[in-house]
């Protein structure tokens, strides 16, 4: 496992999909953004739910996503639900 692991709510899985879709390290993921890395991931895997959203989120933040401000999941979750 690479440098993204590292970050909260990114476990092996979630990083060899960021992989794939051109995301290598933390800055990367954060130039990226939670919600265009998340429509990424979503390409190629269809099953992307709203938790891998916040946990995209989270890790940027360096934060578990459980601890996302509540207005931050309630946007998070509209986007998902206009796009998911």
């Amino acid at each position: 496992m690479g440098e993204l692991s590292k970050l909260p709510n990114i476990g092996k899985v979630v990083e060899e999909q960021l992989n794939e879709v051109g995301i290598e390290t933390a800055e990367q993921l954060k130039n990226t953004g939670s919600k265009q890395a998340w429509l990424n991931i979503k390409a190629i895997d269809p099953s992307a739910c709203l938790n891998r959203l916040c946990g995209l989120e989270g890790a940027i933040r360096g934060i578990r996503w459980h601890d996302l401000p509540d207005d931050v999941k309630k946007e998070l979750k509209e986007f998902y639900r206009t796009l998911g």
